[in-house]
């Protein structure tokens, strides 16, 4: 570093070593390092010293690593950078340089003026450009600085001094500098450009075996298994010690087996290499494999379609396209071009008009001759859609699961306990003058009898179990920790339309809108005649053919059916062209002459020339559509009634619009609006397709509603039932209109029949009037600004005792959210209906409903409810696709059936998970019990007793265990979901006392009896067989037994024992082998157990006894648990707390306001003063 660069360093503030960045899902903070040379010989000679400790420390916590090898320093000199997360974890990545081409910024000889603004990057000007290059003199050369985080490359821009993604290089791109890339890159620029943004792969690396294997030999469990071996071998536990190392190898055989075939699977899925048609600036299309696309690339769509390899921007033509990987919705949607504006690109915002990486473009159709499908990279890699999904899977966030901490928690605890054996284990074993490597040894095997290192293995049997169940109910989950969280679920969210209804809409008919008002309703579409009714039903839709069969949304297919008209494949012919002069999408014939049974006979057919796909922000569709003659372009539009009317002239709109509205919807029809206008007679076909949408949509003609039967789903009402039953709380979240909505609500049993419901009615703030809110549970009343005004109350009151829930549509929502945060909290506790909610706002309430602590479910058709399939706790994606990754859970069984299995298998997964847990930790402390009763005497238990203990017993316990089904019904009880519980600790508490008490019992009792012969005490230890050692070995076998059977109980979460036949033939069998030890062992038994010969069989009888008391006293212990019992001891002892959970802290204060919410007021955003309306 030069003198001015440290005087430059040396005026920076504190902090200068690290930047933040923030985004939509998470944000971070990355701190530079610089590497210092006397550190890293250090941190060698220190490995060397501690043969090898240090860098096993530094391998499983990398930041200490850096920490001990570098300085923190600028960002812009870094070596190394540590990035923390959102969720406070740390990682680290090394900064990387590449070597630049010297001519990089040489204008070639093909681009100049403005052209070069565009080549070097999309909607990035040179001078930003040059910012992610830094100039070595030294050198003479330029190099490019970036580390990878997460499969995205982070790059330096020395403007910002940052490192910043690739794709904030494109930030500030706009629909217009897309548009001028139509002509494509010069191979010259795409090979530069490919140097910055590295290869167009979703790369998932497989890792070799031998990797695998030493990674998963210095797992810090295997490190303690390996250390275990070691000390058994010591001690000459040679069987013990070598079936232990054979099962490990088995088991990390399996691992490594399971962990390659993963990543192979997901590696097969993602992986995407073909040859695309690339059109250069000379006019010539390449043929480009597509790990070499960098954004600007202008593609080719053959019109037989194409696997898409990137994000791109559709700029001419239209495609059809199958989502169904990212989405999972099975139904192909209709992307149109881009509209040429100036305006930010964005691709949730323009996805309509993006072809996203990983989906299949099924057919393409030019909108003219000589001008091919044309489409403009602008993502690449982790970059694009496909690649966040990806990454999502890769590196998932971190489980917020107080189960997984409190285990860890519960874990030291037991090293704690290990440490007070040992000093307990030291003083007795110095006075029986035992040597001192006697001692360490004696020490040392406490730890691994007092932390089970099968524990974690065990306790992910019951998820495995859960997960096969699921997956033959028809139910996919690719994050198998969630299955826990099910079980903890509180309240569900559902998606309306294709979830709680059917998919398919049935046609109900049509209202037609005449002079000032609705004439009554057409059931059948023959009565319309040749009116502009019948046309726009018959075009404005996105259907178009393959393989001679019409594809599209199911409710334009039901459309287009009440018609009789259908989609013709002409198109491709050349004479339909000469038909209507021009290119056309599509052609709607009408039906024949002879079908026609009234009004006036429709022979004309009509072409669609372009269409304004349906878009969940917009809440509209449009088509323009032309007659085989000189008559002008028409526009027909369709979509949410509010919407349509909004756009039409004020004066075609009937007055009893809200009126004839609120009938239908009241009633659960699902209505759309329709309009139409005629373009100017002089436009041409190239002027039509440069309209910009929001000119096109504008100074419409109102034509009526068209109303369509929206059934509920049979399986929906008794499921929800099901879940209100058990106290859950059901939320509606849709698109669809609210008055639907609710009559929805109220048919499927969310909302009761005599439950009173409050609008939450919001205004955005305006010049001089801030936000405010308004809650009135009254019916809308007309309006045709496009909003649901309410009518007010003619005096104020509160609902006093009854309950209430409240409703809101999406544009209240925004307002709510964005200006009244602390309001919102309240609204969200009683918040049942949620209506036109776009998707970025059905992700925002899962978000919200999160941080007031409840844990979420989400159930959706994979559509537009994607971001909140993936933000809830438990999202479940109904869709045909198994492959995909939409949510964590996939269901095939198309209706919400699935979602009381998820919650059942969650909670007997959970269940069985604390009771896999309580039965090691106890299997532990038993055997721990043993060892030091035995230690007083320098003895210990035998190598195949251990075996017999460990491998016998535990092992088939903690496998079989799992197999338990669920309850058949959901019960309101929810299971705990903490290990640091009264009742999971009582629990453990009691149980040890009772075995500690048991085993001193049977120590005691057998050094009085008159037969018994006492162990010689020597400081060579463990003398066997003896029978203080014997007595124990039955006892303690009855132990494991005893707990394992208590421990397994059923209700109310899972099935009875008995039902998982296994377990019951394994403990029975179990049982008797252990009444046959205790008995009458044969004379092999008892030299491999090492156990002594007892002729006394009431003695024997007594242990029996004891054994039967213990089962006993442990059933009662957790029948009282489950009772309350220890709640009810606590009470006199401890005050009554709070609840931890922030809705249920809200829920008791809204209670206890009977004043609220306050009806007929106004509530400003500013002061929060509430104002009477008078």
């Amino acid at each position: 570093m030069d003198a001015d660069s440290s005087k430059l360093l040396k005026s920076q503030p504190s902090g200068y070593g690290a930047v933040r960045h923030s985004g939509t899902i998470v944000s971070m903070e990355v701190t530079g390092y610089k590497q210092v040379r006397w550190r890293v010989i250090l941190c060698h000679i220190l490995t060397v010293l501690t043969v090898g400790i240090l860098w096993l420390i530094f391998y499983w916590k990398p930041v200490l690593e850096v920490l001990f090898k570098c300085n923190p320093c600028h960002l812009c000199q870094s070596d190394w950078v540590v990035i923390k997360d959102s969720f406070n974890q740390r990682f680290i990545e090394r900064v990387r340089t590449e070597e630049i081409e010297d001519d990089w910024f040489a204008p070639s000889a093909e681009s100049s003026g403005d052209d070069m603004r565009t080549t070097l990057a999309i909607g990035v000007l040179e001078d930003d450009w040059k910012d992610t290059l830094q100039l070595q003199k030294q050198e003479e050369k330029s190099v490019i600085r970036y580390y990878t985080f997460e499969g995205l490359r982070y790059i330096w821009i020395e403007k910002k001094r940052s490192f910043c993604k690739l794709s904030d290089l494109d930030e500030s791109l706009t629909c217009e500098d897309i548009h001028k890339q139509q002509k494509g890159l010069s191979g010259h620029n795409q090979i530069r450009k490919r140097q910055v943004y590295g290869r167009n792969v979703i790369e998932v690396h497989v890792k070799s075996y031998f990797t695998l294997l030493v990674q998963e030999v210095l797992n810090p469990f295997y490190i303690f298994q390996i250390f275990s071996i070691i000390l058994w071998v010591t001690e000459e536990y040679y069987y013990y010690a070598v079936c232990i190392l054979f099962i490990s190898i088995i088991s990390i055989g399996i691992s490594l087996y399971q962990t390659r075939k993963q990543s192979v699977t997901l590696r097969n899925m993602v992986k995407l290499t073909l040859n695309v048609q690339v059109r250069r600036d000379t006019g010539e299309v390449e043929i480009v494999n597509s790990q070499h696309l960098v954004p600007g690339d202008c593609i080719v769509i053959a019109e037989d379609g194409i696997q898409v390899p990137c994000d791109a921007a559709l700029l001419t033509g239209e495609c059809m396209v199958n989502e169904s990987m990212l989405t999972g919705e099975s139904v192909p949607v209709m992307k149109t071009p881009l509209p040429d504006q100036d305006v930010n690109y964005s691709s949730e915002e323009h996805k309509r008009h993006t072809l996203f990486c990983g989906t299949q473009v099924v057919q393409s159709k030019s909108y003219s001759e000589d001008q091919p499908v044309l489409a403009v990279v602008v993502r690449t890699g982790f970059c694009t859609s496909k690649g966040e999904l990806i990454s999502s899977i890769l590196y998932p966030k971190p489980l917020g699961f107080k189960f997984y901490k409190d285990a860890m928690k519960f874990i030291i605890f037991l090293g704690v306990l290990a440490l007070i054996g040992d000093i307990y284990s030291i003083v007795i074993l110095e006075k029986q003058k035992v040597s001192v490597g006697r001692v360490v040894t004696r020490i040392l095997d406490l730890i691994t009898i007092i932390i089970p290192p099968a524990l974690p293995a065990a306790m992910t049997v019951g998820t495995i179990y859960a997960q096969d169940r699921l997956k033959k109910y028809g139910i996919f989950c690719i994050s198998p920790p969630r299955i826990n969280i099910c079980g903890k679920l509180k309240l569900i969210c559902f998606d309306k339309t294709g979830t709680l209804t059917e998919e398919g809409l049935d046609y109900w008919g049509v209202a037609l809108a005449t002079d000032k008002n609705f004439d009554p309703i057409i059931h059948d579409t023959q009565h319309l005649g040749s009116s502009r009714m019948l046309h726009a039903l018959a075009t404005c839709h996105s259907v178009t053919l393959l393989n001679n069969q019409p594809i599209g949304d199911p409710l334009d297919l039901k459309m287009i059916e009440s018609t009789g008209w259908t989609l013709n494949d002409e198109i491709r012919n050349l004479d339909m062209s000469r038909t209507f002069g021009m290119k056309v999408l599509a052609v709607m014939k009408p039906p024949l002459v002879e079908e026609q049974t009234y009004g006036s006979k429709q022979e004309t057919i009509l072409g669609i020339i372009r269409r304004f796909p349906f878009a969940s922000t917009l809440q509209r569709m449009s088509v323009i559509t032309k007659k085989p003659d000189d008559s002008p372009f028409e526009v027909y539009l369709k979509g949410a009634p509010e919407m349509v009317a909004s756009l039409c002239l004020k004066e075609t709109v009937p007055a009893d619009f809200f009126e004839v509205l609120r009938y239908y919807a009241k009633d659960g029809y699902r209505i759309l609006g329709l309009a139409h206008k005629t373009l100017n007679q002089d436009i041409t076909f190239e002027a039509v397709h440069m309209l910009e949408r929001s000119s096109v949509e504008s100074e419409l003609t109102f034509l009526g509603f068209l109303i369509m039967k929206n059934i509920l789903k049979p399986e929906t009402k008794p499921v929800i039932d099901n879940l209100i039953r058990a106290n859950f709380r059901t939320v509606m979240v849709t698109g669809d209109n609210m008055l639907t909505a609710l009559n929805v609500a109220r048919n499927c049993g969310m909302v009761g029949l005599t439950d009173k419901v409050i609008f939450a009615n919001a205004s955005p703030p305006l010049a001089d009037k801030p936000a405010c809110v308004k809650f009135l549970p009254s019916e809308p009343a007309p309006d045709l600004n496009g909003t649901e005004q309410l009518l007010q109350q003619p005096e104020n009151h509160s609902l006093e005792q009854s309950y209430y829930h409240f409703a809101l549509n999406g544009k209240s929502f925004a307002v709510i959210y964005d200006h009244f945060p602390d309001l919102l909290e309240k609204i969200l506790l009683r918040g049942t209906v949620y209506a036109r909610m776009a998707p970025n706002q059905k992700t925002q309430l899962v978000e919200s409903l999160q941080k007031l602590e409840y844990t979420v479910g989400m159930c959706g058709d994979g559509a537009n409810d994607c971001g909140a399939l993936k933000a809830a706790d438990a999202g479940i994606s109904l869709s045909d696709s198994e492959a995909s990754v939409a949510s964590p859970f996939t269901s095939k069984i198309d209706n919400i059936e699935c979602v009381p299995m998820v919650i059942r298998e969650g909670r007997a997964s959970l269940i069985t998970s604390f009771g896999v847990f309580k039965y090691m930790a106890m299997y532990s402390i038993i055997q721990f019990v043993s060892v030091l009763i035995l230690y007083t005497i320098n003895s210990n238990l035998g190598d195949w007793q251990y075996l017999y203990f460990d491998l016998v017993i535990t092992t088939t316990v903690a496998i079989l265990m799992g197999r338990t089904g669920p309850a058949k019904a959901l019960v309101a009880q929810r299971p705990v979901g903490s290990l640091i519980n009264i009742t999971i600790l009582g629990s453990l508490l009691l149980q040890t006392v009772l075995v500690i008490l048991i085993q001193v019992l049977t120590y005691t009792v057998t050094s009085t009896q008159s037969w018994f012969v006492p162990a010689t005490v020597s400081s060579a230890g463990n003398k066997l067989p003896n029978y203080e050692n014997t007595a124990l070995f039955c006892i303690s076998g009855f132990q494991y037994l005893i707990l394992a059977t208590v421990l397994s109980k059923g209700q109310p979460f899972r099935q009875p024992l008995y039902s998982n036949v296994l377990f019951l033939l394994a403990l029975i069998l179990l049982y008797a082998v252990m009444i046959f030890l205790t008995l009458y062992p044969l004379q092999f038994m008892r030299k491999i157990l090492q156990l002594m010969f007892i002729s006394d069989l009431k003695f024997k009888l007594l242990l029996l006894g004891f054994a039967a008391l213990q089962f006993f006293v442990s059933f009662l212990f957790e029948i009282a648990i489950d009772n309350g019992f220890l709640n009810i001891c606590k009470r006199p002892l401890c005050k009554k707390k709070s609840s931890q959970k922030l809705y249920k802290r809200l829920d008791k204060e809204l209670c206890n306001n009977l004043a609220w919410p306050p009806l007929n007021e106004i509530i400003y955003a500013e002061s929060r003063n509430i104002v009477i309306m008078e």
